[in-house]
């Protein structure tokens, strides 16, 4: 696989996930923009990335405001050329019983997770399907596929970016932009290390491979989509979850 010369996106990318996603497209010859709500923490990304050699660069978004969103990404696509991939990553938790949700909860969740996503994939539909090539990548959950009680937002906020992924495949794919979603199962985060060890050994027993995942894991399958070995794949949700949910 390789990205040499594509110019890449990736929201979220200060951290975990969308961290190791950044280094990833980095190491295939992406140029790539680190985009996330902690100035510092893209930065400090984009950093490292040109330590090891990479071409990045670092912005603070909150991605939930369409006006930011605009701005920025029409200085990265300026910037840049041009955008060719775009990993939608950026995502938050307030989980609670639904029953005693407050209402803030539930919409902060929807608005960065899911109209966080539409905004972004948005600003660079138009730019994509002019040069007649892109690749979107959203990260979901298997928790958007299964459900789960205490993230009736964070659930209903994946599942969601499942549904626009589909839909944005059917609406740019003729003009040769594909979309698709990775649904993540257990992944070693900052907060599963601080799991007690039996916790830890409980979400593993649940899994095929009978242990949790890791931001790499997600990351190479991101690398896929977005080189030439996955021109043919669109529409699609792949679950990078060690075999914890089947299908």
């Amino acid at each position: 696989m390789t990205l040499e010369g594509k110019r890449a996106v990736v929201t979220g990318g200060g951290q975990g996930i969308g961290r190791a996603i950044a280094l990833k497209l980095a190491s295939l010859g992406a140029t790539v923009a680190v985009v996330d709500l902690n100035a510092e923490g893209a930065r400090s990304v984009a950093d490292e990335i040109e330590r090891i050699g990479g071409k990045a660069s670092g912005h603070a978004l909150d991605v939930a405001d369409a006006e930011q969103v605009k701005d920025v990404f029409g200085k990265i696509a300026e910037d840049l050329g041009g955008i060719d991939v775009l990993v939608n990553n950026a995502g938050i938790t307030r989980d609670g019983l639904m029953m005693r949700m407050p209402q803030a909860d539930w919409d902060l969740v929807l608005s960065v997770n899911l109209t966080g996503a539409f905004n972004c994939t948005r600003a660079v539909a138009r730019g994509m399907m002019s040069q007649r090539f892109g690749r979107i990548v959203n990260i979901s959950s298997v928790v958007g596929l299964i459900g789960n009680a205490g993230q009736a937002n964070y659930a209903a906020s994946k599942a969601g970016l499942i549904a626009l992924t589909k839909s944005v495949a059917r609406e740019l794919g003729s003009r040769g932009v594909t979309a698709n979603a990775i649904a993540p199962g257990y992944i070693e985060t900052p907060m599963t290390e601080s799991l007690p060890e039996k916790a830890r050994e409980e979400f593993a027993s649940k899994v095929a491979l009978r242990r949790l995942g890791s931001p790499d894991d997600v990351a190479n399958v991101v690398a896929f989509l977005a080189s030439d070995g996955g021109d043919y794949v669109t529409g699609q949700t792949i679950n990078v979850d060690g075999g914890m949910v089947m299908q």
